[in-house]
């Protein structure tokens, strides 16, 4: 019988996700901001390589055959969804609006699934949410607009995807092995896009190491440690810490897209990181 994770451990395992979740944006805005790739082949590279890296931690890491791998199709499908509808709407949108827009999502996607599974939050909790709910809004306001539809409904249907994704890993108790045969699962579903998507080919190297990266160490990696997390979170927190990926993301842009350090970054980050504290404390007082 597996037991949750320590608190000391369920931090740190949450705080390497968040560090992952925001490299995989940059490596996304790097790629397909520069044309560097398009979309499709981004997906497809981002999937394929995360299902290579998993396969050798199972393999080599763990020395666990990767046949019988204990994956949902279900878990695979949603995955494939969210990552070709990430890919296809930052075609359209902005970032600010992309990132509003998906986490936005995901934090109503869980919420609403905990409240159906009968889970009470705290007043606190509820304090911090809408806090940190309230300081991606100030973080990213000065670039919204009215977003073209046709990507803000695939960037919905990506944080839907990646909500329901986290909340279907939570019971399993091989982290690693669902994971990666989830991603061997949703690659033939990429490479289907691929296939139709032919003749909007575009391929440099540039854009190719970038995709790598995005899907062996950020997303790979990533989801793996991300399963792990999510035994000692509820579905609640899981959805409020989320909320911290896009103030990470945006300190990346600093160090490594020479982004300039506003005083609205810095107010928008305390307003974050101050509610996720305010949501683990409402739930540590029950």
């Amino acid at each position: 019988m597996s037991h949750p994770p320590s608190a000391v451990k369920t931090s740190v395992l949450t705080g390497c996700t968040l560090i992952a979740f925001a490299a995989n944006s940059l490596l996304t805005r790097m790629a397909l901001g520069s044309s560097a790739i398009d979309a499709a082949s981004f997906m497809t590279l981002r999937l394929a390589s995360g299902a290579i890296m998993l396969s050798a931690i199972m393999v080599f890491g763990q020395g666990k055959p990767l046949a019988n791998l204990p994956g949902k199709w279900t878990a695979a499908l949603m995955l494939f969804l969210y990552a070709v509808t990430f890919s296809f709407s930052y075609l359209q949108l902005t970032t600010g609006t992309g990132a509003l827009i998906l986490f936005g999502t995901v934090q109503v996607t869980m919420i609403l699934a905990a409240l159906k599974q009968g889970e009470k939050p705290q007043l606190l909790e509820w304090v911090g949410l809408c806090m940190a709910l309230a300081g991606l809004v100030y973080l990213v306001s000065p670039g919204l607009a009215a977003p073209p539809i046709v990507g803000s409904t695939l960037m919905v249907i990506a944080g839907v995807a990646w909500g329901f994704y986290s909340l279907l890993g939570r019971g399993t108790q091989d982290s690693v092995g669902y994971t990666t045969a989830n991603f061997v699962r949703a690659v033939p579903f990429a490479i289907g896009v691929s296939l139709v998507s032919l003749p909007e080919l575009s391929l440099t190297p540039r854009g190719v190491i970038l995709a790598f990266l995005s899907g062996a160490l950020a997303s790979g990696v990533g989801y793996a440690i991300w399963y792990t997390a999510l035994k000692g979170l509820t579905a609640t927190r899981a959805a409020t810490v989320q909320l911290a990926a896009p103030v990470i993301a945006s300190l990346g842009g600093i160090l490594f897209l020479q982004e300039p350090l506003t005083v609205r970054l810095s107010m928008a980050s305390l307003m974050i990181l101050g509610g996720i504290g305010l949501a683990v404390i409402g739930r540590s007082d029950r």
